[in-house]
């Protein structure tokens, strides 16, 4: 059974532009995810394939360059900027001598430093579990039938087998326990509507502003950082919008290009804070060089669960860094569709609170006006 060598936090990033087109600039995104898992990026790896390689994604020559460069510069941990399947990433550590790191082993890592909440813990360890389902490797021969002889018959089951029965177990039971969560936000979710009040969610790319944007409106003191994924857990919060209805604001969990499938589907019973929403900001980073890119793959991941259909209203954010003037921009029907902010600064927020206003506005009772026959009757 092949021993998955140990990690160390000295980390070589490699990070390969597979096909045609433009990537954009994948490598400051995966250098800032290792940073964000407390890796020291010592070395980087670029190149570009037309397709990956069926056994070591990178091929045998770029293998060797990224072995050369881990022995010069002393690196204990090499992570791609891509998915590898397990095949892979095993021949890769077997090939390079020390522990490979994927895309989505790296982004479920940060998860679970940052989970707090027992929710959240939950879901990060039920997609931990879903993604280690697919990579278990080896087995205890001792245990199985394949040998025959008069006292080597073992009960039958490899470690493999074994492994496999123990995460399906505990997958079920993460499932249930998230299930009841589900419904709890479901009764949640009924009451808020019949009390007639108003859900907006904050989405958008990690590091867009989010929460900071949210402690600016609602007078929170949510955790706000610079760094990818600083906020999980879902808060929510009342909002005070003048002439506007009763409206609830909801900080959800970032959003990144490639997004693990097992992070969406078990973050779903928290994502739903968005499907349910009456409306979406979407907070984008203004000063990002990427900015459509990452507009693109927020979008992706709002089809992805089911709230494609909410209204949405694009926040430009960190518009002081980007240098744009705070300000809305209105739709031929005089509709606010965009609103430049700074969260830092304030500037602009006074104009998002007047796109709810619009949005969701209060109904306004006409005073009823008393007849001559009421009038007289009051007079005597």
């Amino acid at each position: 059974m092949f021993e998955r060598p140990d990690g160390g936090d000295r980390a070589l990033i490699v990070a390969l532009a597979v096909g045609r087109g433009d990537h954009g600039d994948r490598m400051s995104e995966i250098v800032a995810l290792a940073a964000s898992a407390g890796a020291r990026v010592v070395a980087e790896v670029r190149g570009r394939r037309n397709r990956p390689d069926a056994a070591l994604f990178a091929g045998r020559g770029k293998v060797a360059e990224i072995a050369e460069r881990k022995a010069e510069t002393g690196a204990e941990l090499v992570i791609f900027d891509h998915s590898l399947s397990g095949v892979q990433q095993r021949n890769l550590e077997q090939a390079l001598e020390c522990r490979v790191v994927d895309r989505t082993s790296l982004i479920l890592d940060i998860f679970a430093q940052r989970a707090q909440s027992a929710e959240g813990k939950l879901q990060v360890e039920l997609a931990q579990l879903n993604h280690m389902a697919t990579r278990l490797v080896g087995g205890w021969t001792h245990l199985e039938r394949q040998k025959g002889g008069i006292g080597l018959r073992g009960p039958g089951e490899t470690q493999l087998e074994t492994d496999r029965r123990l995460i399906a177990q505990r997958v079920k039971l993460l499932r249930g326990r998230l299930s009841r969560v589900a419904r709890s936000r479901a009764t949640q979710s009924r009451t808020r509507r019949r009390a007639a009040v108003r859900t907006v969610a904050l989405v958008g790319y990690t590091n867009a502003g989010k929460s900071t944007l949210f402690n600016r409106l609602t007078g929170s003191h949510v955790r706000a950082a610079d760094q990818l994924f600083a906020t999980l857990d879902t808060t929510l919060r009342r909002l005070h919008v003048e002439n506007a209805e009763p409206i609830v604001l909801s900080d959800t969990v970032g959003f990144i290009r490639e997004l693990p499938h097992d992070l969406v589907a078990a973050f779903s019973a928290t994502l739903s804070e968005a499907a349910d929403a009456d409306l979406l900001l979407h907070v984008i980073d203004a000063s990002a060089s990427n900015r459509d890119e990452q507009i693109a793959a927020v979008d992706a991941v709002i089809s992805d669960i089911g709230a494609a259909r909410v209204p949405q209203l694009r926040v430009y954010n960190k518009c002081d860094l980007a240098q744009l003037p705070p300000g809305v921009e209105r739709d031929a029907c005089g509709n606010i569709y965009t609103v430049r902010t700074s969260a830092i600064t304030g500037d602009g927020c006074v104009d998002l609170r007047t796109a709810l206003a619009e949005r969701f506005p209060r109904e306004q009772r006409t005073p009823t006006i008393p007849s001559p026959e009421s009038m007289s009757a009051l007079s005597r």
